[in-house]
């Protein structure tokens, strides 16, 4: 088992130096462990690498279907596109520059919630222009716009690390994603509030006129009415709300859209599996990290980090957890590679006998939240906003990210002690 063992810990060095793909790395090095470790690849045996695989068809895969399903008609019907560009039109209304730059970061990031992976380039290419067109700081606005990545990191249902988590926790979506709304939605309002201010000291009030045209030009051309297309949503998050499967709430949320948006239900199907054809790459690296994990287990790599680290955390597990996870997410400066240590970790947490809700919580969010902090985050992140918000760099906008991000933190602090308090 120690050969095994080692092969599991060199696996995830190499994930979390981002240096080999993420994705592949987990499955072809937890294979080589699971071998070396004397599991048959196949047969009669309790332990053997297929079992191991089929352990990673957790029913959270299905939550992911349902949502994607229920988004694949929803665009279809251009019940979508309403909400968002209605969404702006109030952020507009509300805060100005700042507000329009807000609400397309919460658009986005609602998106990519549902969706798996955030864009935020998506709706900064329609705000950012207009907020500095506004007299809107070019970097300010592209910092402002790209948070929308917290939140569809930590508060979304088909995020390959969000899932792994949700999967090894056994807790299933619900409250995990509330706080990660909260945490979400605090971080863009840090920095709203920062710009609002910023644009009244200056005068930047806009006329009459000026909203006039800026609700103009975010109006969706999709003739469907607000109070239509927002129905369907509404229910989603009822049904989601009052605990009912995923899977099942995000179908016949689906089934809804297609009647108020009288979309033809053989178009209406073939949209709906449109939706789930996004699942492919949240679905691999999930099962991914499900049989990464499943690995570590068998092989008594989780036992040995327990022994090892048993005395830090005697001292409280939660707490180290969100530590250990916002370093992770500090030091790869990705969600997807920090799993590499927050899933092993999380693990001997609950093993510690940690509360479930409150580990995963720690768990997911740390890094959610920290990935961003040194460069803006990954590929689809900053970097891609700077390139549609003109006048932007990626220091100065990362720069003003940051205080945010602290701000956040401390929210996600506080959310997992009153979780944990409220669960002892």
């Amino acid at each position: 088992m120690e050969i095994a063992q080692i092969i599991m810990v060199l696996t995830l060095l190499l994930m979390v130096t981002g240096k080999t793909p993420i994705y592949l790395t987990a499955i072809l090095g937890s294979s080589v462990a699971a071998m070396a470790a004397g599991f048959p690849l196949a047969g009669k045996a309790d332990i053997t690498v297929v079992k191991l695989i089929n352990s990673g068809l957790n029913p959270v895969i299905a939550d992911m279907a349902g949502v994607l399903m229920f988004i694949g008609i929803m665009t279809k019907a251009g019940f979508l596109d309403v909400l968002i560009h209605k969404i702006m039109q109030i952020g507009s209304r509300i805060g100005g520059a700042a507000g329009i730059t807000a609400a397309g970061a919460l658009v986005a990031g609602i998106i990519g919630a549902l969706t798996g992976f955030t864009q935020p380039a998506v709706t900064a290419a329609i705000t950012g222009p207009a907020a500095i067109k506004l007299g809107q700081d070019p970097n300010k606005t592209a910092g402002l716009a790209a948070h929308a990545g917290h939140f569809g990191n930590f508060a979304g249902f088909t995020h390959p690390t969000q899932v792994a988590v949700v999967a090894t926790a056994a807790i299933g979506f619900g409250m995990i994603n509330v706080v990660g709304a909260i945490v979400g939605i605090s971080i863009i309002w840090f920095s709203y509030m920062r710009l609002h201010r910023e644009s009244i000291a200056k005068g930047q009030i806009l006329t009459k006129e000026q909203l006039t045209e800026i609700e103009n030009s975010l109006a969706s051309s999709t003739k469907v009415s607000t109070s239509r297309a927002i129905l369907p949503f509404i229910l989603f998050i009822i049904g989601f709300v009052l605990g009912y499967p995923v899977f099942l709430v995000g179908v016949f949320a689906a089934i809804i859209t297609a009647f108020l948006g009288k979309v033809n239900m053989s178009n209406g199907e073939s949209a709906m599996l449109e939706g789930v054809a996004k699942i492919a790459t949240p679905l691999v690296a999930t099962i991914g990290f499900l049989y990464m994990s499943s690995v570590m287990n068998k092989i008594g790599l989780v036992g040995t980090i327990s022994d090892f680290l048993g005395p830090v955390l005697s001292i409280s597990p939660v707490f180290v957890m969100l530590f250990v996870s916002a370093i992770a997410g500090f030091l790869t400066q990705s969600n997807a590679a920090a799993v590499a240590i927050v899933v092993p970790f999380l693990q001997v947490v609950l093993k510690m006998g940690a509360d479930p809700l409150a580990a995963a919580c720690a768990a997911a969010g740390g890094s959610a939240v920290w990935q961003y902090f040194l460069t803006g985050g990954p590929v689809a992140a900053l970097s891609t906003v700077i390139a549609v918000v003109p006048g932007a760099n990626l220091k100065s906008a990362n720069k003003f990210q940051r205080p945010a991000m602290i701000f956040g933190f401390g929210v996600l602090f506080i959310c997992v002690a009153v979780v944990n308090a409220l669960h002892r």
